[in-house]
């Protein structure tokens, strides 16, 4: 489902969805980051960092995605940017990478700023690819973290401010944001059998019930289907040369696409040789396999070849 899903907006705090992934891309979690004087006292939501402090670059990326930090955001993008405007042309860059044609960044933390904007379609991509990541995905289905600072007194609670974790059954993430000028903002993700959604509203004053039902309409009429495993075979052409041998074609790698839950038969279509004038190499690509249903190709996946050999006795 969309609606005005390419009109630029801004993106408030979803911003940081961004942030953690360049982070996380060119950094390590565990390296120690000592708080740039000038990120201390951002504008806005607020994990305390005091200059000087030396802090884990996980705990940054936790009080960011959780607690929402601005000065979080900027602790990270000192360090690894070398300043905000030279951290935002790497989220720039990164976004250039991914496609993101809708997607211009002003800042690590999403406060207002001119020509600081993205758009839905743009922010739902953004986060799919960002949960691949196994790191940010950790962080961002944690419901409550801990950070334990160097002193007892610098320890820090923080508990997520995405309510769709608590409330939604399968929710894994992923960032709320609000300004006054862009509104409340909310991209969510969850994941029932397989199958694995991201949902975003931007401007949206009823956010958590729009996710709540756009999520469970994405579930009751969509799911996962699995059209082979990796190793299946789907042709064995004949070899027309006198070796002892036969070449099975097999999927290259599992393959799982989303599909509607209901409309029509999958059909299977096999491109491949029908046969062979000699053994081929192992491993080598000689086809392709192509789902389709009612006329509309849904999944397709390379073959290649997996060689078995007769034994004479």
């Amino acid at each position: 489902f969309e609606k005005n899903a390419h009109e630029r907006k801004g993106p408030a705090s979803t911003t940081k969805i961004m942030t953690a992934l360049v982070a996380l891309e060119n950094g390590d979690p565990e390296e120690i980051v000592k708080i740039d004087a000038r990120s201390v006292g951002t504008e806005g939501s607020s994990a305390y960092l005091c200059a000087g402090e030396s802090v884990r670059l996980s705990d940054l990326l936790y009080a960011m995605m959780l607690g929402s930090a601005n000065d979080a955001a900027a602790a990270i993008a000192y360090h690894i940017g070398g300043s905000t405007e030279g951290f935002a042309e790497m989220m720039n860059a990164r976004a250039a990478e991914l496609g993101l044609s809708d997607t211009h960044f002003e800042n690590p933390h999403g406060l207002d700023a001119e020509g600081h904007y993205t758009s839905a379609f743009d922010l739902a991509r953004l986060a799919a690819y960002a949960l691949k990541n196994e790191a940010f995905l950790r962080v961002v289905s944690t419901v409550r973290y801990r950070i334990s600072g160097a002193e007892p007194e610098s320890a820090r609670q923080i508990v997520n401010h995405n309510r769709m974790l608590r409330s939604y059954p399968g929710a894994i993430g992923v960032k709320t944001g609000f300004t006054k000028r862009c509104g409340r903002c909310l991209v969510s993700a969850a994941e029932r059998g397989g199958l694995r959604l991201v949902c975003v509203t931007l401007s949206a004053p009823d956010d958590w019930n729009d996710h709540t039902r756009l999520l469970d309409y994405g579930f009751e009429f969509y799911r996962a289907y699995t059209f082979g495993k990796a190793g299946e075979v789907f042709w064995s052409p004949p070899v027309v040369s006198d070796e002892a041998g036969q070449a099975e074609l097999v999927l290259e790698h599992d393959l799982t696409a989303t599909i509607l839950r209901y409309g029509g038969e999958i059909e299977k279509v096999v491109e491949a040789p029908r046969f062979l004038w000699k053994l081929p190499k192992e491993g080598e690509a000689l086809g392709r396999v192509i789902f389709y249903r009612n006329g509309k190709k849904v999944a397709e996946g390379r073959l290649v070849v997996r060689l078995r050999y007769r034994n004479f006795m």
